[in-house]
């Protein structure tokens, strides 16, 4: 009975050793969530990992603590996502960090250099921000850090833009370092590149072609460079570029400044007009424009109606001169018209044919097609005077006849 009684105590205090690592009880001096896999150890002077961490963490932070040193510490959390150990004591990124990491944030510590076997097996990572260190070198290796897309190495003592940057980044922060040069062939790969900070840098100059590929960057930050506004050799390239791209260019090159020799600016862009424009200059020379290129009106009238051509008067029917009015097309500037008289020239001119009537003694004609001008008005039968004299002669006859009747 008592050997049972040993045994099932020394089992207890197995148990009780080994829980808090095996089933990852938060640990005293962190915040825990998520099952325990989310864990905060922010701010707690810490020089040490704190014990009880489980395994399979996915979140763990340790910023503002102050650690020296955490080579080898961290790879057994193999499902962490998110690792934050900025504002330490820190002067190397963690070997052998766990490779299923998405964000790594080493803000804020003593490292100098970012070598190459700090990235090398992180193909799952995204962020990766190394800014304000005293980072003078970053080595990056072709075809690493394939899933990266937010590099962060502003505020360091960077003298070179970092050659290698992952092909598939989309944001590159680089500003507040030594930058001075930006060697050959650096950014020709970053096809997907859409935000650029180079601001509070050294650039004095851009080298040709050091930009043409970015064919999707959308904003780009210059300003606080001493740029070699003067040097005729070296900077138009980027003062050029800036002109052309599509990027928001946040302190464009020389803007201030003019530029010191001929025959390079690009010429401006014409100004689009406005209806806000008030310039009595402005207005007067868009009106010369306009009457020097637009047609005068009695012009613009001469062309609205289509000329048709009739055939020599000499040919149409005494009915059908009488029931057509003719009009002549003239060319001076007051754009009058005149009648045509019912005899003419035996040349056929130009004219718009009124037609007011059809005549009695011709078939129906097709529509005139200057229908626009053309006005139906009743066709009028006029006597001629000599019919009027036979009349007047029949009616005194008839009246003669019917006295003579009347007297016998």
């Amino acid at each position: 009975m008592e050997y049972q009684i040993l045994n099932a105590s020394t089992c207890l205090l197995v148990l009780l050793v080994f829980i808090p690592t095996g089933l990852g009880i938060c640990p005293s001096s962190c915040k825990c969530s998520g099952n325990d896999r989310n864990v905060d150890c922010s701010g707690r002077n810490l020089t040490v990992l704190p014990q009880g961490l489980q395994d399979n963490l996915t979140y763990l932070n340790l910023s503002f603590n102050q650690f020296v040193d955490l080579d080898h510490q961290l790879t057994r959390f193999t499902n962490l996502r998110t690792l934050d150990i900025s504002n330490n004591w820190l002067k190397n990124v963690p070997a052998h960090l766990p490779k299923s990491l998405w964000e790594l944030y080493a803000t804020n510590n003593n490292i100098k250099v970012l070598q190459k076997l700090d990235t090398a097996y992180q193909w799952n990572l995204r962020v990766l921000d190394v800014s304000r260190n005293m980072v003078e070198r970053a080595v990056l290796i072709n075809n690493t850090l394939s899933s990266l897309k937010f590099l962060n190495l502003s505020s360091n003592k960077l003298w070179t833009v970092p050659t290698n940057m992952p092909y598939n980044i989309e944001t590159v922060d680089l500003s507040n370092n030594f930058l001075s040069q930006i060697l050959p062939g650096t950014l020709v790969r970053l096809q997907h590149l859409t935000s650029l900070y180079l601001h509070n840098n050294k650039f004095s100059y851009i080298p040709d072609k050091a930009f043409d590929q970015l064919s999707q960057l959308q904003v780009i930050t210059l300003y606080n460079n001493p740029w070699s506004c003067g040097d005729n050799q070296i900077i138009p390239y980027v003062l050029h570029w800036v002109q052309g791209t599509a990027a928001r260019v946040l302190g464009a090159p020389c803007a201030e400044q003019p530029w010191p020799w001929a025959g390079t600016t690009p010429a401006p862009a014409p100004a689009q007009p406005t209806g806000l424009d008030s310039s009595p200059m402005i207005k007067g020379t868009q009106a010369a424009d306009r009457e020097a290129s637009e047609p005068t009106q009695a012009a613009k009238r001469h062309k609205q109606f289509k000329a048709k051509e009739v055939p020599p008067w000499g040919t149409q029917g005494p009915q059908e001169a009488a029931a057509t009015r003719t009009v002549l097309l003239q060319g001076s500037s007051q754009g009058n018209a005149s009648r045509a008289p019912a005899t003419g020239p035996s040349t056929t001119p130009m004219t718009l044919s009124i037609t007011s009537g059809m005549p009695t003694n011709s078939p129906r004609r097709p529509d005139s097609t200057t229908g626009t001008w053309r006005q139906e008005e009743p066709t009028a039968s006029v006597p001629s005077r000599a019919g009027r004299w036979r009349a007047g002669l029949l009616c005194l006859a008839l009246l003669h006849s019917a006295l003579a009747l009347a007297l016998h």
